[in-house]
């Protein structure tokens, strides 16, 4: 999908319609939102990462007659792939189908995902003038496709089903907009950082700006919680965290809080300092299997809930194996309200999908008052 940079629309500090608080949510007493709050709920609630995804027949059968592009910006065949894993697996919420990456198109990066390679950016940013191209247009302009989806699957859903929505970290989109693509090193990402710390102070500002736009425009489209994902901020040491990220970070969730909904604050390979990933902000925080919950729990405390976190590979192992590991995240996560059982990330597409509907079953189950095992 060829893009034109677009010339700047807006300052760079609040999102479009910051300020205006969204009605309340349709599914603010479900089990999930609860959760989210700490409060006393019936059992654990369970969603996972990629529910929607290749692993399914059904997802695969759709993907197979339109890209991953055009599956996203097409509200109806969104909202059928997000609502696949609801109605097969008996999860506690649906998480729009979509991805961290469209947002780029709209600030003028040429985006394409090529079958078995992943993301390309055919344009990605590698100077300071690269930057200064970028736009920062309304996601009620750029992402209606994704704001559609959410307005169909919320009405589709019952009351009791929250509907999340999410958006890719700063860090993260500008890595990938650097590097334009995956990358096992962010060699470049990371250099230009150093090299040019006030154009990568723009970059950030930028990207916030987009994201807390993107993100609150979903919360008014219908999503009842939000998450933010930092996949690749385990890519950094403690001190270039808290030099080069956690200023935007916090900036973003500051901003989001305009949403009035629960925010997920996930990363992956922080546990060395999750306790400035948390400050960021956010009512959860989401913890990658690397990191036992327990210690999180001694760490953070009450203050927040915590999101997890099984190793994705676990789902691929026999039943007695899979119930082992379930049981240990659920002891470490304790007894304490606040746990919302997830993955460490997500689910990959060799996954049997009844291991994932036994999962679901079994954490229902487990953790309802009576139990025994």
């Amino acid at each position: 999908m060829a893009a034109t940079r677009p010339a700047n629309t807006r300052q760079h500090a609040m999102p479009a319609g910051h300020g205006e608080v969204p009605a309340a949510s349709v599914a603010a007493g479900s089990v999930l939102v609860r959760a989210c709050r700490r409060e006393v709920v019936p059992h654990t609630p369970v969603w996972l990462m990629r529910q929607a995804g290749r692993y399914m027949p059904e997802y695969r059968a759709i993907r197979a007659r339109q890209t991953m592009l055009e599956a996203i910006g097409d509200p109806a065949t969104a909202a059928e792939i997000t609502l696949q894993p609801v109605k097969a697996l008996g999860v506690d919420a649906a998480i729009i189908f979509s991805d961290i990456l469209p947002p780029l198109i709209g600030m003028g990066l040429d985006l394409d995902f090529v079958a078995g390679a992943g993301p390309r950016i055919a344009n990605p940013v590698r100077a300071s003038r690269d930057v200064d191209m970028l736009g920062t247009p309304p996601a009620e302009q750029t992402m209606r496709g994704t704001l559609g989806a959410i307005r169909l699957v919320r009405e589709a859903l019952p009351a009791s089903t929250p509907l999340i929505g999410f958006a890719g970290a700063p860090f993260t989109l500008a890595c990938y907009a650097i590097e334009g693509g995956s990358s096992q090193r962010y060699d470049l990402a990371k250099s230009f950082m150093y090299a040019e710390p006030a154009a990568w102070g723009r970059l950030m500002r930028r990207l916030v700006t987009v994201l807390a736009d993107y993100l609150v425009a979903q919360a008014r489209a219908g999503a009842d919680l939000l998450q933010v994902f930092d996949s690749w901020a385990g890519a950094l040491s403690p001190h270039d965290y808290a030099r080069y990220v956690q200023p935007h970070n916090a900036a973003l969730y500051r901003a989001v809080h305009a949403a009035g909904v629960p925010v997920i604050n996930f990363s992956t390979g922080t546990g060395a300092y999750i306790d400035d990933v948390a400050a960021c902000g956010g009512d959860v925080v989401g913890i990658d299997w690397r990191t036992p919950l327990d210690s999180v729990r001694a760490r953070l405390g009450d203050r927040y809930s915590i999101m997890g976190n099984l190793d994705p590979i676990a789902l691929l192992a026999p039943w007695r194996e899979l119930k082992a590991q379930i049981d240990d995240v659920l002891m470490r996560a304790g007894s304490r309200p606040g746990h919302i059982f997830n993955l460490g990330h997500g689910i990959l597409p060799s996954t049997p999908v009844d291991n994932v509907r036994r999962l679901v079953d079994y954490v229902h189950e487990a953790t309802a008052p009576g139990y025994c095992p």
